[in-house]
Order: C-alpha cells, then structure tokens, then sequence
C-alpha cells in the first residue's frame, strides 16, 4: 500500500513545516493523515477500555507508567471525562495481526485493533509524539489519523550473550528499545562456545563449569592465550529459570517474542568443557577465552548416543520455558574434521547410510527437528543446516549471504534474511577512523536502511517464504552495554523501518529528518548511539588512464570539505561540489561539516598513486571472492592503495593464487612493478609466500622480470602492508601478468589452524 501523507490546512493555520516537525514517528506508518490541533493529556484524561477484556491490561498499564514517567501525571481509568484516551480491541476480522487504526482529535486519542499487539504498537505511535525527557510541560499530541501494519511477520533483533554476558536488566532494556521501534522478534544467543548462559537443572555443570572463563577481556578476541591449568575463571554469568520467565514475561508485554538459541552440533566447547564425554575425544578441557581452539573441541559427537540424550533433555526444559513457537538449534560452522577421525561417528555413517559428514550433520539436525517438532514446536536453523539436506519442515536462517534463504524459499521453506551484509550490527557503521574496535565490515545506517529483505531471484509465489529479517549483534568485541547500545543504535531504527513500511514508500530523506528527534530522545534518556555515518565515502573511478574521484555523505544535509595536500580539512577548505581530477600521487583528506561544525572525529584519507596502469583492464584466472571485490574488477588499476580496513580497496583471494594480467593499451617502456599486500593475522589473511612478475608484448608469449619472496613472518600478528617490488633493467611491454602465491593454509598455532588462508592485495603499479 503506497504510502499516504496527507496534511489539512485551514487558514490562519501553523505553516506546514510545524506539523512536519510534530510527528516523527519511526518506522513510518502506511498512512499518515495529519489534521489541525492537539489532544492535551492532563490529570483530567481518562483512559478507557473494556475491563472484561483482560488480555488489553498490559497495554494499559504500559501506557498509564509511561505518560507518568514523562510528566507525573496519574491518568484516570474509565472515568466519565471530556477527554479520553480509548482502547478497542475489534473482532478477529477488522484487522490484519498487528495493525492498528489511530484517532486523535482534540477530546479523544482512539486507538482500535483486534489483537494486543496492534493496541500496543498504536501506543508506541501516541508516545513517540511526546516529549522524551521528563517535563513539566503539557503533554501534546498532534491529532492525526494513521492506518498501519507491518509488511513482515518476522521483525527481529539478535543478541549474543555467550561470547560476552549481559545482565537480565541490560537484556530487558534492549527488548524495550526493540519494542519502541515495533521490532517482534528477539533472538536470545544463548550457547556458544566461550559460554552457556541458561540454568539447566538436570545439568548442572553446564552453569557452575561452562558458563565461566578465565578473564582475558584486556586483550583482542583473536589474540587470547588459551586458559592453564589453576588459572581462576571469574569471567562469565548465567540466567536462571527464573530470571528467563520474568525476561519473557516482560518481553511479553512488549509483545517481543523470545525465541532461545541453543547450539548444535558446533560451537559447545562450553558444554564439552564441563561434559567432556559429549565430544568426539573425550578429553578435558577448559572453557575457552576468545577465539584459540587449537586442540580444543567444538563439536558434539554424532555417534554418541548420549548426546541425543542430553540434548533432548536440555531442550525440554527449554521448550517448558520459552512459549515461542520457533527454537533456534544454531547449526552453523561446524568443523566436520572430528567426526572425519572419530570411529563413533564413522559407524554411525555406515549404518544410516550416510556418504559424507555433510550428511551426518543433516542427519543430526533432522532427528532434533522430530524431537522439537514431537513438542509442537517449529526448529529454525543458520543455514548451514542445508547442508546434506534441509529437515523436513526447517525454516532458515541466512546470513551467510542470501543464497542459502533463496535456497531454501525455492524449496517452499520459510526464511529469515540476516546477511552479515548489512544486518550485522557488530560491524563498523562509521571510519573505521575514531570509532571503537569492531570484528570487521561495514554496515552503515543508510546501508541498512536501503536493504530488499525479499531477493529478486524469488518469483511472486515464493516471495510469502520470506517472514522477514533480523539485525545480529555478535559480542566478541563488544563487553559493555554503553557499546551494544552503541552499536544498535540508529542501524535498529533502519532495520525497523524496512521491515515495517511498504517498499514503495521508504524515503532516506525523510528517515534522516525524522532520525534527528530519536537521537534527542536518546540524549535525553543517556542512551549511547552513533550520529550516524558523517565519513566521507571517497568513491575513484579509473578509466583510459584517467582519474577522478567522487566524494559522498550518507547525511543529506553535510557539506564535504577536501584537501590534495595531504593537511587536516578545515571550516575554510575547498567544498566538494563535483568529481576531483587526480593528476599525480597525491594524498587526498575530506570531512563532513553540518551546521558549520566539522563532524568527524578524524577526517578521511587516501593516498592515490599515478602510475602507467592506472585505468587499464585487468584479467583474472581465478575472480576475486564476491565478499572482497573492492572497487570492481579493476580494482588492481584503479590508483587507490588500500589501508588498515581490510573491506575496502582490497581484492581478496583464498585457496587459490592470485593470477592478473594487466592490459597497457599499448606498448610502454617499464622497469618497475609493484603488487601491494596486505597480513592481518585476526582475520585470516596473510601475505603470499612469493610474488612473481611477467612482462609481454603480444599477452602470449610472457618473461619473467623477477620473484620477489615474503620476507614477513606468517605469526606476525599487527597488521602489515607490505609493497613486493621488482626493479629490472627498461624494457617494452604492452602486457603485464602478476601471481602472487598464496599460503596454503593458516600456519600452526593460528585459530584457523589448517584451513585456507587469504591473500588480500591493492594495486598493481607499473612505473
């Protein structure tokens, strides 16, 4: 349903701009009719509602505690007045689910729906028109008529609490911001491999043992020493089984489903560690402290018929306290190489028949669907749990990009998009210059907010597959509630609006305008957020031996103020007004400036770098991975040399050697040629072993000019950018051809012990 504003002026009326900056209201409602005038709550407001109808005393409550919050006042209920604040909950059939009708007109604020949800998200509508902050001022409602309901089922919020735990208060606070933006859905991470956060009684070592680690929180995820025998471990905390029934119930009335993760097969290292007989080995082993699984298992083991046992077990205690109808069994990143060697899931294979491990998990995650669905409950899985087969009546999950949810809808399955681009919310939204550690990529609030939850590989039928999409917040790196705040807040608020509104009607524009009273709100309430994405987005295009350079805001309203010469942009630097030729090797800075304030903490910088191939075309034997394009194909060619964001301005390549031929356009005179690299050991990516260099004039026939060997050691953990450079004496070539090796396989004592390696490189410069 196209969106719908429409705004009733009368003579001698406010001029529009003031009822515009009245309603704010994220996400924006399907249709918005604003009208003359103010409902005034006051002492003499009453609240209405039909007493005989229990299930609406929640909502009720909710309200009457948040306009008491705001201003004191102590609403009347069901008292004869002149003014009233009136609650209907219509017949099953007046309404979709969760939509609501909204009335307000200077004696009355109606709110009609015919489930508790819509009453409750008309609710949160009335309270975003109304001061955030305690006040003494009379509480104005613009009068208005909205018709809204949500476009997804599945409006959802992820939290990992495993890799760091969060307190039950800091958990309800985040299902009440969820529940402020009319997000239904929250994803409660509670197993993973560095701790188990649920009380199970029946084990009760899975709290006492696995819920705790030795604290290494001073150090990077990625670097932790693995924990030593008498080493104390203080660093973790649990929910019990009471604490998960009050964070539920108040979930509840927030109308926010909590749906438990509880992981399987993979990432149980904390439940190995306090039941070391449920792994392949059956070793001891202490719990993990970051991201070093060097000889540690991970894994539970598939031919053990205990573990089917336990599991069945923990998940009815699970299913006896969590209502919802899904439960989360994880499923992703399992490491098949245990069962690979363990003679236990071997036999198991050979008597069900099973060709390969990918099987064996299909087979350990169908016969968990039959226990769950022997509960009547429905199992949801990563996607990974496509592989060897999808249980009989799975829905997906899919974030490693969308392929795994088009697989799935294409088999008639229900998904939910959550692809780490953009729904990961643990990745950088801003820099990464002067923004706090994050594990990588880059997720701007405009990113977010511009996202298709429904593929265009989907025909119309398969599009009721999609239930909707979710926002992941992983904790690796994050510790403190002031930093999941950080992170969350504005992204929730784009996501909302996307999975809320109709396609047709988003409006970045508008989003952002009305983006700048939530932020208030939030300063109001000490909530920690990010302004939102004021760096310069510097966009250069190389083409016949040219070069320019694009500077971009995410904000409407910035200016761009750049400088060529390398100095710090200030208030009186040269404003962007169109594309920057770039001439020579130069370094380029730009910042954004709103309101005359520069924005940024640090200003952006990129070194451009003129050279023989700048622009020429470059051919690939093995293309780079879609997750590292860089700037495109050309990336090698396009000026550009890449910095410490391993995202951005750099082609990555694993398993396979980097092989290039760069096109000149015509014979030219070289005696110089240089491939930048780049070694980040956190995140798997190590510079190749030996760069070799080829030159000729017909693209057949090609000369070595020279080999060039790493001389960096593969266990250098700071990030390292490194120039292999071959001089020789001047010859003509036309044609270009660079390969670098890549290492094998990440070196021993690495956390990826074993498996590919990445080799990520910049540019190509012939000189």
């Amino acid at each position: 349903m196209p969106l719908k504003i429409v705004k009733f002026l009368l003579l001698l009326v406010c001029p529009l701009t003031m009822f515009a900056q009245q309603v704010s209201i994220i996400p924006q409602p399907v249709e918005l009719k604003l009208n003359e005038g103010n409902f005034s709550i006051d002492n003499n407001t009453s609240v209405q509602f039909n007493a005989s109808q229990a299930a609406l005393k929640p909502a009720v409550d909710f309200f009457l505690n948040a306009v008491n919050d705001i201003s004191g006042i102590t609403l009347q209920q069901n008292k004869p007045t002149a003014k009233k604040v009136e609650f209907v909950l219509a017949a099953q059939t007046a309404f979709k689910p969760e939509a609501y009708s909204l009335t307000v007109t200077p004696s009355l604020i109606q709110i009609k729906a015919s489930s508790y949800a819509g009453i409750f998200y008309g609710i949160q509508s009335v309270l975003q028109t109304l001061p955030q902050v305690r006040t003494n001022a009379a509480l104005q409602v613009p009068c208005m008529q909205i018709m809204d309901e949500p476009r997804f089922k599945w409006r959802g919020m992820h939290l990992d609490v495993s890799r760091h735990f969060f307190s039950a208060d800091v958990v309800k606070q985040y299902i009440n911001l969820m529940s402020m933006y009319k997000m239904n859905t929250f994803h409660w991470h509670l197993v993973d491999d560095q701790g188990w956060r649920i009380e199970i009684k029946k084990y009760p070592r899975l709290t006492s043992t696995g819920a705790w680690r030795v604290d290494q929180n001073d150090k990077v995820w990625g670097s932790r020493p693995q924990a030593q025998p008498g080493e104390a471990a203080t660093y973790g905390g649990y929910y019990t089984q009471e604490q998960v029934k009050e964070i539920i119930a108040y979930a509840k009335t927030r109308n926010v489903t909590v749906v438990p993760e509880i992981e399987m097969p993979g990432h149980v290292a904390s439940a190995i560690a306090a039941y070391p007989h449920l792994s392949c080995t059956q070793q001891p082993q202490l719990s993990l402290t970051g991201g070093n699984y060097n000889n540690m298992s991970s894994n539970y083991c598939a031919g053990n018929e205990e573990v089917f046992s336990f599991l069945q077990d923990v998940l009815t205690e699970v299913i006896a306290l969590f209502p919802s109808t899904y439960i989360h069994i994880g499923g992703d990143e399992v490491d098949k190489g245990p069962w690979k060697k363990c003679e236990r899931c071997q036999a198991r294979m050979k008597k069900e028949g099973l060709k390969n491990e990918e099987e064996l998990q299909s087979y350990f995650i169908k016969r968990m669907e039959k226990f769950i669905v022997s509960k009547k409950r429905k199992m949801i899985g990563w996607d990974e749990i496509l592989e060897g087969g999808l249980a009989p009546e799975a829905t997906v999950m899919s974030w490693r990009g969308e392929a795994g949810g088009i697989e799935a809808a294409k088999m008639n399955h229900d998904v939910v998009m959550t692809p780490g681009s953009p729904c990961y919310f643990d990745h950088y939204q801003a820099g990464p210059e002067g923004e706090p550690l994050a594990i990588g990529g880059f997720n701007t609030v405009k990113k977010v907010y511009d996202y298709e939850p429904i593929p265009k590989e989907l025909n119309a039928e398969q599009h009721k597959y999609v239930l909707g999409a979710q926002g992941n917040v992983w904790t690796e790196y994050i510790s403190t509630a002031e930093h999941l705040e950080y992170m969350v807040l504005p992204r929730m608020l784009a996501l909302a609006e996307t999975v809320w509104s109709p396609a047709a009607a988003k409006d970045w524009n508008s989003f952002s305008k009305r983006l700048q009273f939530h932020f208030k709100a939030f300063d109001a309430k000490g909530l920690h957020y990010s302004p939102g994405n004021f760096t310069v987005d510097i966009k250069p295009a190389a083409k016949n031996g040219k070069l320019e350079v694009a500077l971009l805001s995410e904000v409407p309203t910035a200016s761009i103020l750049y400088t060529t010469d390398g100095t710090v942009p200030t208030i009186s630097s040269r404003l962007y007004t169109k594309p920057i030729p770039v001439e020579s090797t130069q370094t380029l800075r730009a910042v954004t400036m709103q309101n005359g304030k520069i924005m940024n903490l640090q200003p952006v910088d990129q070194r451009f770098v003129m050279h023989q191939a700048v622009g020429a075309n470059v051919q690939y034997v093995h293309q780079p991975s879609r997750s590292y394009m860089a700037d495109g194909v050309n990336s090698l060619t396009d000026g550009v040399r890449g910095k410490s964001a391993v995202n951005k301005f750099w082609h990555g390549f694993s398993k396979n050697n980097l092989v290039a031929t760069v096109d000149l356009g015509a014979e030219k005179n070289i005696s110089s040629i240089t491939l930048g690299c780049l070694q980040h050991y956190r995140d798997w990516i190590f510079l190749p072993t030996a760069v070799r260099f080829e030159i000729s004039v017909d693209g057949k026939i090609f000369t070595e000019a020279a080999t060039v060997q790493n001389n960096i050691s593969v266990n250098e953990t700071a990030l390292t950018i490194k120039d292999f450079t071959a001089k020789f004496a001047a010859a003509n070539a036309r044609y270009v051809r660079v390969t670098a090796f890549t290492l094998e396989a990440c070196p021993k004592g690495h956390p990826g012990e074993g498996k590919p390696a990445w080799t990520f490189a910049d540019e190509l410069i012939v000189e």
